[in-house]
């Protein structure tokens, strides 16, 4: 169908499109919906374990430790210092974080789960800002490049902690 439409510049002829037909497609077939049993929780848990917030923070004082060996070996003692720091300005927020999320109380309901993680992200921030800013005046001879290697490499041990899944737990060990 045409249609006149008058605009600022004079007409135009507009043609439009046809009215959408109906469609008659076959119902969508949902897949149905069934609650899941006990085993099937267990076997779920079996084959994928939870990563526990433990075990990333000791990841990161691993990679602190290996570290400020690395920059030991290949630098001076300020400038390893300066890079284990740095790293433990993420490992130490970070098992501050592990504990008040694995406290009885953030496991209490959903609500106080989600309000406990808020609360503890922001003590880790913190945390790690007050440390950054203590840095100068507790290292002596400091390396800001330094620090900042430490704390960027141990930031991706969450990754890598990610990445490397614990193994599944034996039945009856």
């Amino acid at each position: 169908m045409l249609i006149l439409i008058r605009s600022v510049t004079g007409w135009l002829l507009v043609k439009t499109l046809p009215p959408p037909q109906p469609y008659e497609d076959e119902p969508v077939k949902e897949p149905a919906i069934r609650r899941w049993s006990h085993e099937d929780a267990a076997q779920l848990r079996k084959t994928q374990p939870a990563i526990s917030p433990w075990r990333v923070v000791r990841w990161m004082l691993v990679a602190s430790a290996v570290l400020g060996l690395l920059a030991f070996a290949a630098f001076d003692a300020a400038t390893a210092l300066s890079t284990a720091y740095g790293s433990l300005c993420v490992a130490i927020p970070a098992a501050v974080l592990a504990r008040g999320m694995t406290s009885p109380l953030s496991r209490m309901n959903a609500a106080a789960g989600a309000l406990a993680f808020m609360l503890w992200e922001m003590v880790k921030i913190g945390l790690s800002i007050g440390m950054l800013i203590l840095a100068p005046s507790l290292i002596a001879n400091l390396s800001w490049p330094a620090l900042l290697v430490g704390l960027i490499l141990t930031m991706k041990v969450y990754f890598v902690a990610a990445i490397v899944k614990p193994k599944p737990v034996a039945q009856g060990s």
